[in-house]
């Protein structure tokens, strides 16, 4: 498939794909899609950024188009994190627009009867988070005895948070019939255990490398003591256009790290597992418009975002698990475009930068600390605008008798004792 207009699709999402302008289907859709169309389960591989969304969202459209069924939930997204359902919700409402087919956000760390009432109300697929599913299937407000295709989302990034038994528990009530669509970044053992067992005859797909960045983000590390990353931060900053997404190992030094570059003027955001879900909307809206330039994030939040323009990712901090080191460089050079990764490291943690390179399969080019780099320390003092004091406001006058008010003319005939007398 060279174009999304060789597909026999209805009117509707025809007119939603020129809409949003798709007209040339990415590798992953372009193989991902015909398949599914056609009622096979899929099992996909591919790098972030490769436009996966588009490539279960609209088969999983086209068949509930085609073929409305009964009442109820018809399909289920799963995804790892809220960030991620909820952009996949926004992409789905875009490409549904005119065709009946409603969806429900279903994550945790919001408002749950809103969630509870579009169900109610009739939406047909459910866009969710593990958690948040299960607990609505143990209370019995959902049933998805009727789900007639099932989508997992970043299905490995499920598994290595420990979804496992949800997963299972949310599989548990569906039919055996059902259409199963997989996508993942990678195949590993837990990961093909899921496959073996839930999906019927996959077409297997993978594209590209799973176990190593696009070829076209740039990878750089730099040496540096840690007292000196933020100097090297704020000279990266100086040095290169765009935004950055900056990665830290723990919600405590996101906090600390965002607060220091906030100080120093930069216009910087968190996001991490400790925000709320409005502060995480907040933040990564604010980023996606470009009113901030500095996103600081931990790896739990990797997955969720998914923002194309990204031109910078900095790992302030290494990867817990040299597998991360892929999502966390995946959010650069997305749908093609150009990216650069630069990693910061101590002297002490150069075999984990080895690990990460035998990992990927690749050697990260080294880069030369330039002497202006100083001690946090030594760092100017964040730079305070002082405002002049307001001129003091004149003493209010009190307002005197006979200007601020008219007065009763006063009588200057005879005293009343004289009049009453005469």
């Amino acid at each position: 498939m060279n174009n999304f207009s060789e597909l026999a699709l209805s009117t509707v999402l025809n007119s939603n794909l020129a809409k949003n302008c798709f007209v040339t289907p990415t590798p992953v859709q372009a193989q991902a899609i015909p398949p599914a169309l056609s009622g096979r389960d899929v099992v996909a591989t591919a790098q972030t950024g490769t436009g996966k969304t588009l490539a279960f969202v609209l088969p999983l459209l086209e068949t509930l188009t085609r073929q409305p069924g009964q009442p109820g939930v018809a399909a289920v997204i799963l995804s790892p994190t809220r960030e991620l359902a909820l952009q996949i919700d926004e992409a789905f409402k875009k490409l549904a627009a005119g065709t009946n087919i409603r969806s429900a956000a279903v994550v945790g760390g919001m408002n749950e009867q809103r969630q509870l009432l579009a169900i109610r109300q009739g939406a047909q697929v459910l866009i969710a988070t593990p958690g948040r599913l299960c607990d609505f299937l143990e209370r019995r407000l959902v049933k998805l005895n009727a789900v007639r295709v099932l989508v997992l989302d970043e299905a490995d990034r499920m598994l290595d948070m420990g979804f496992l038994p949800a997963i299972q528990q949310i599989i548990a009530p569906m039919p055996a019939t059902r259409q199963t669509l997989f996508f993942s970044a990678t195949i590993e053992s837990s990961v093909a255990h899921l496959i073996n067992r839930y999906l019927n005859n996959p077409v297997r797909i993978a594209i590209g490398s799973t176990t190593k960045p696009a070829d076209h983000i740039d990878l750089h590390v730099y040496e540096v003591e840690q007292d000196r990353k933020l100097s090297l931060l704020h000279s990266l900053l100086d040095k290169e256009q765009g935004s950055f997404l900056v990665f830290a190992r723990t919600k405590h030094g996101a906090d600390r790290l965002a607060r220091k570059l906030s100080a120093r003027g930069v216009r910087t955001a968190t996001i991490h597992g400790d925000r709320t879900q409005s502060q995480r909307n907040q933040a990564l809206r604010g980023f996606q418009k470009g009113d901030t330039r500095v996103l600081v994030a931990t790896d739990v939040a990797a997955r969720g975002i998914h923002v194309d323009g990204i031109a910078h990712v900095v790992n302030y901090d290494l990867p817990q698990v040299p597998e991360d080191f892929i999502h966390r460089v995946g959010r650069t050079g997305r749908a093609g475009a150009r990216g650069l990764a630069s990693t910061f490291a101590t002297r002490s943690e150069r075999s984990e930068i080895r690990r990460i390179e035998r990992t990927i399969s690749l050697r990260l080019l080294q880069q030369q600390v330039s002497p202006e780099v100083i001690l946090e320390k030594d760092m100017p003092a964040p730079r305070v605008v002082v405002m002049p004091p307001r001129a003091a406001a004149p003493p209010a006058r009190r307002p005197q008798h006979g200007h601020a008010f008219k007065s009763k003319p006063r009588s200057f005939g005879k005293p009343r004792r004289q009049r009453a007398a005469g």
